[in-house]
């Protein structure tokens, strides 16, 4: 069966301060772990504000090391998931899943990408 990478995409500067409530995130817990009983997902996690990151970047020859926030991003990648799915169908389903857990407070897209077993 293929694997998929999801991305989820967040606005930083326009998510809500106070972050995820407590109700969002009792159904997140939920749909994790319905999805993780059905067999599909095999990792998740989210990602710390870029403002914690640093970017490795190679070119002509040379590396540059950058600490966050980086100002020229809007739209960062705040989490990931690797599902197994029958096919894409699939995928993107569960992915729309997770969007409608949020509230309508937030503004979230996922780039689901299937991996290249080749």
């Amino acid at each position: 069966m293929p694997r998929y990478l999801t991305l989820v995409r967040i606005d930083e500067n326009n998510a809500p301060a106070e972050g995820p409530s407590p109700e969002m995130m009792q159904r997140m817990g939920e749909l994790l772990e319905e999805i993780t009983k059905a067999g599909v997902m095999l990792d998740t996690g989210g990602l710390l504000p870029t403002k914690e990151g640093t970017r490795v970047h190679w070119e002509g020859g040379k590396i540059s090391v950058t600490d966050g926030p980086f100002t020229e991003s809007k739209e960062v990648v705040g989490g990931y998931s690797i599902t197994q799915c029958k096919d894409k169908a699939e995928a993107i389903e569960w992915a729309s899943r997770f969007l409608k857990v949020h509230g309508e407070e937030w503004t979230v897209t996922c780039e689901v990408r299937q991996l290249d077993e080749g």
